[in-house]
């Protein structure tokens, strides 16, 4: 993919995900949404940490944060960390199932469409084990969602 057509894509990939925003209503996204931007700050912090150990490679230079993984940040996991939270407030066992459901989706489903894609490949890592990567977090958010 291009560097043009990657940001073309980052950006509809974010502008889609805002367009479930009114979606959520207002009581939820003010109740939510500081556990939701703790989500992503500490998915960031992983992210400088999978990406230091090379644990995957985005194809277009600059190999930076903005450019690459940012855009997921902000868009598709900001929203689904919102949409998680308020279909599972007060049900751990059902926030877990529905976490590893996405983060399966997203592991296995939709990084094999963005290889394809060539926006982002696995590196030193399988698909199980960034599905792990993914969920490993599902627990320590517990105490938000209880």
């Amino acid at each position: 993919m291009t560097l043009k057509n990657q940001w073309i894509y980052n950006i509809a990939m974010i502008l889609l995900s805002f367009q479930l925003l009114p979606f959520i209503g207002n009581g939820s996204l003010k109740r939510f949404l500081p556990a939701s931007i703790l989500i992503v700050i500490f998915e960031a912090i992983n992210v400088a940490f999978g990406k230091k150990r090379k644990w995957w490679i985005f194809y277009n230079k600059p190999n930076s944060y903005i450019s690459g993984e940012f855009p997921f940040n902000i868009g598709p996991f900001f929203l689904a960390s919102i949409w998680i939270l308020k279909k599972t407030y007060g049900n751990f066992k059902k926030f877990l199932i529905l976490n590893a459901i996405i983060d399966a989706f997203f592991a296995t489903i939709y990084i094999t469409i963005l290889e394809k894609l060539k926006v982002v490949r696995l590196s030193r890592i399988n698909n199980f084990q960034f599905f792990l990567y993914f969920f490993y977090k599902a627990f320590s958010y517990m105490d938000s969602n209880t």
